[in-house]
Formats: C-alpha cells, sequence, structure tokens
C-alpha cells in the first residue's frame, strides 16, 4: 500500500483547491477569485484499492499586506515541511511569473521530490509555445516530474496520481479507509457560506470577512444550521444583506444547495451578519474565526 503526504502550493487562484476537488471527485475546498479564499490547511484524503494519498491544499502565496496575509503565507510554507512530495502548481495560461518564481526558490532546495504542475493547459491556445515553456522551465530546479494538466477539466490527473505513487513509500493505511478530510462538517458548511459571499460580491467585499457554524442539528431527513457571518465595518454589513435582505437570501439559497449536495439531505439554513471592529489585528480572532488548523 502506497500511502504518504503531498502538499499543493502556488500562488492565488492557480487552481490548488479545484485540484484537490477534482481528485476526490467531491467539493471540499471552495474556490474563487478572489486572493485568501483558501485559509486553513484542508486535507482531503485520497483512496483507491493500492494507495492512500492524503492532499494538503494550501493557502496561496503572495506578497503581504495584513497580518493575516502574513499568517496565510506562513500556514502554505510550513506545509512544504515533512510531506512526501510537493505539488508546485503554475496557472500557465497566465504564463510564470515573479510571484511563481519567490515561492519557487523558498522550495527548491528542499531534500523532498517537487512536481510542477502547469494547471490551466486547457485554455492555452498557442501549444508550441506551452512547449517553449516547459523546456524553460525545466531548468529552474530539480523537479521531479512536470505534468500539464486542467484541474477543471480533470485532464491527466490520472497521470499525476501514477507519478505521485511512484514516489510513496509501502506502509499501513494512515487513515480509515472512509475518511475524507482533517475539517469538520461544521467547518465545511460555514465555508460554502463564505465562497457564495465572495461569489456574489466580488472586490465589493474583502477577503477578511469570516463564517462559522453556530447550531448543526441533525435528523434522519434533514439538517438545520446556523451560520454567523463576521465582518470588521458596518457598510459591509449593508452590502452583504442587500436591499430588503436580498443578497443574503441569495448567498444563503446558493450556499444551502451546495450544503445539500455534500450532506446528501434537506438543509434548513438560517444566516445573519455580525460587525466586529478590529478583529483583523489581533490573532486571537484569527483563531476564534476558524484560522486554526483542524487538525
Amino acid at each position: 500500500m502506497k500511502c504518504g503526504f503531498v502538499s499543493i502550493v502556488g500562488r492565488p487562484n492557480v487552481g490548488k483547491s479545484t485540484l484537490l476537488n477534482s481528485l476526490l471527485e467531491t467539493k471540499l475546498a471552495i474556490t474563487s477569485n478572489v486572493s485568501g479564499t483558501t485559509r486553513n490547511i484542508i486535507q482531503g484524503i485520497y483512496n483507491d484499492k493500492d494507495s492512500q494519498i492524503i492532499f494538503l491544499d494550501t493557502p496561496g502565496i503572495h506578497k503581504p499586506i495584513h497580518k493575516l496575509e502574513n499568517l496565510l503565507n506562513k500556514k502554505a510554507y510550513d506545509k512544504t515541511d515533512g510531506v512526501d512530495v510537493i505539488l508546485f502548481m503554475v496557472d500557465i495560461a497566465k504564463g510564470f511569473g515573479k510571484g511563481d518564481k519567490f515561492i519557487l526558490d523558498k522550495i527548491k532546495d528542499k531534500d523532498i521530490p517537487i512536481f510542477l504542475l502547469l494547471n490551466k493547459v486547457d485554455i492555452v491556445k498557442d501549444k508550441e509555445k506551452l512547449l517553449k515553456d516547459i523546456d524553460n522551465l525545466k531548468d529552474l530546479a530539480p523537479f521531479k516530474e512536470i505534468i500539464p494538466l486542467s484541474a477543471s477539466k480533470k485532464n491527466n490527473l490520472d497521470v499525476l496520481l501514477t507519478c505521485i505513487k511512484e514516489n510513496l513509500d509501502d506502509t499501513e493505511r494512515i487513515y480509515d479507509e472512509d475518511e475524507l478530510t482533517n475539517v469538520s462538517t461544521r467547518f465545511i458548511m460555514a465555508e460554502f457560506v463564505r465562497e457564495k459571499i465572495l461569489e456574489l460580491t466580488k472586490d465589493e467585499i474583502p477577503h477578511t470577512v469570516s463564517c462559522y457554524v453556530e447550531n448543526f442539528k441533525e435528523d434522519k431527513e434533514c439538517v438545520h444550521i446556523q451560520v454567523l457571518i463576521v465582518v470588521e465595518r458596518d457598510n459591509i454589513k449593508k452590502i452583504i444583506i442587500g436591499k430588503n435582505g436580498s443578497l443574503l437570501k441569495e448567498i444563503g439559497t446558493k450556499a444551502r444547495l451546495d450544503m445539500e449536495k455534500f450532506l446528501g439531505k434537506k438543509v434548513y439554513l438560517e444566516t445573519y451578519v455580525k460587525t466586529l471592529k478590529n478583529w483583523r489585528d489581533e490573532e486571537k480572532y484569527f483563531l476564534e474565526l476558524g484560522l486554526k488548523d483542524d487538525e
């Protein structure tokens, strides 16, 4: 049995969470075009008949402006130690930039196999340029593998899994075969709400908005969930609520659909918004609002 830990790292929005969801064939990590969408280290546990691979989805690494962003960067860097394989992911449709080089310089000397994943090849029209890019990138670090793929289209994921297994040790399963992740169901439900906020408000809402489940009651037929949305300014609260509560209702409707698909049950969802000023500067609030690893 091939078993081990694999860390997925890269800039924001290169497709790390999409890759995790595609590999597990379930929506576990939320996705959006907003920097800082992934905050916690989410473990996704892949199982098949001859392997167990624990994927670590990390926050996107970028130049920090706030204390929150420094914390997210540290989380990502910490998870490149003590793993069996590092998947360094690049949005090849946008090209290899300074941000990618910054991350690579941080990890390339680690004594761990590093795979360069060139994501979004499905939208690269100039295939000759793609081949030239691969040729130029191969000498930047001692990559064990360079794999072009499309996380959203699930192209070449079978090749990726095969290569990962070749770099794992033979050992017993680390987790039970029916386990999917290290984070709680409550955490995942809160994240579904946060995803819809980011999706529906675009740049109007800073990524510091947080959500967590205050009540979760389940019976045989349905689940009752109450989610608190925390913001740091009253004007943000007004935006999320919307005129006559219209946007908050739409956020709840869309999040509920994801919840029902994940839980396989009818969901009754209640959401409300609270302003908590200046929380971003206090680390204790990072922990209270779900920024501590759920491990």
